[in-house]
């Protein structure tokens, strides 16, 4: 049995995911809290395997909390947000804290229609709850983030200009500042990411991650001209496309089809960027659960692109990476620590 601890100050949202929870066979939930000193409390007393964490309560708050239950390695936290800009800054301070993943209330801070993401809550408890198995992830999840301090130089220009396509999922928001923010400005590559998100959680994202990177880092927005050295990043509910016009330029072109289970997605991105770059084109897929990309991985290396993949080592959920290596996708498989240093070799080849 998985056993879950949920905290939040509404008690209709505390019945609402206790019943959730409950649907399923594999899950117990030891204890419910009402705010951030109950949750503390609680979580030494029960030991749960996971929590899940409402991020505004009364008192003491759930980012305070979340660094009492990560600074003690109590349990994987998924944090519950309000899918607002407020709710996206509060969130992603709680995701480079230590938070697992969040999920978003479809409804406002007191939901009424949390059974449509029931399933994607239920899964991610059951992936929180099998991190114990990898020690190594587990101890980059609960790690502060540091910033970088080895950061990389680009050769000389000149050559032609590749394409860098990533992609990243659950465990994201934190292990991508191992790699984007050693990226040196005048790599020559343009850069393309692909991070399931909600559609309003995107520009909070960006804004951080360009706070932190040497390169340029902006929304794709439809039109863009794609020039080398700026890392563009696709928005939520819309996939990242690229055409190329008459005059030879490369532009963002984005779209809500085809339908698929991520939006935007990271496999309907690297085709697209695989079109029009082919060979020039290096794949990257790190940490996240299912398989978006692993096919589109071994396409780029058919057409003689460059694909790495990070490893079990410090993936924090192993199934897009480890799908892309099982597949055959994965021509370098590297640590999230090596990513960055992969790529800046695979552009400079």
């Amino acid at each position: 049995m998985i056993k879950v601890l949920i905290a939040d100050d509404s008690a209709l949202m505390r019945r609402t995911l206790k019943n959730i929870l409950e649907t399923d066979a594999e899950m117990e939930v030891v204890a419910a809290a009402r705010d951030g000193n109950d949750v503390v409390e609680k979580a030494r007393e029960h030991r749960p395997d996971v929590i899940t964490m409402d991020v505004n309560m009364p008192g003491q708050d759930g980012i305070t909390a979340l660094q009492y239950i990560v600074d003690e390695k109590i349990c994987p936290v998924i944090m519950v947000s309000s899918l607002t800009q407020e709710g996206a800054v509060t969130t992603f301070e709680a995701l480079e804290l230590g938070a697992f993943d969040f999920i978003g209330k479809p409804g406002g801070t007191v939901s009424s229609d949390m059974n449509s993401v029931a399933g994607e809550l239920i899964n991610k408890i059951k992936l929180a709850a099998s991190l114990k198995q990898n020690g190594k992830a587990a101890e980059r999840l609960y790690r502060s983030r540091n910033k970088p301090e080895a950061k990389l130089k680009a050769s000389p220009t000149g050559k032609t200009v590749k394409a860098v396509a990533m992609g990243i999922s659950t465990g994201g928001p934190k292990v991508i500042y191992e790699v984007l923010p050693l990226l040196p400005p005048d790599l020559n590559a343009a850069l393309f990411l692909v991070q399931h998100m909600p559609a309003n959680f995107t520009p909070t994202y960006v804004r951080r991650l360009n706070e932190s990177c040497r390169l340029e880092v902006v929304e794709a927005q439809a039109g863009m001209k794609v020039e080398p050295g700026i890392l563009y990043v696709g928005s939520g509910g819309r996939h990242l496309n690229l055409v190329k016009n008459s005059g030879g330029d490369v532009l963002i072109r984005l779209s809500s089809k085809p339908d698929h289970l991520f939006i935007p997605s990271v496999s309907v991105m690297m085709d697209s960027v695989l079109k029009v770059y082919g060979s020039r084109t290096v794949g990257v897929i790190m940490t996240g659960m299912g398989n978006d990309g692993a096919d589109s991985m071994v396409s780029i290396r058919k057409a003689g692109g460059m694909t790495i993949a990070e490893s079990e080592e410090s993936a924090i959920v192993f199934g897009m990476p480890g799908e892309t290596i099982k597949r055959g996708g994965a021509e370098i498989v590297a640590p999230i620590w090596d990513i960055a240093r992969e790529i800046v070799k695979a552009v400079n080849r």
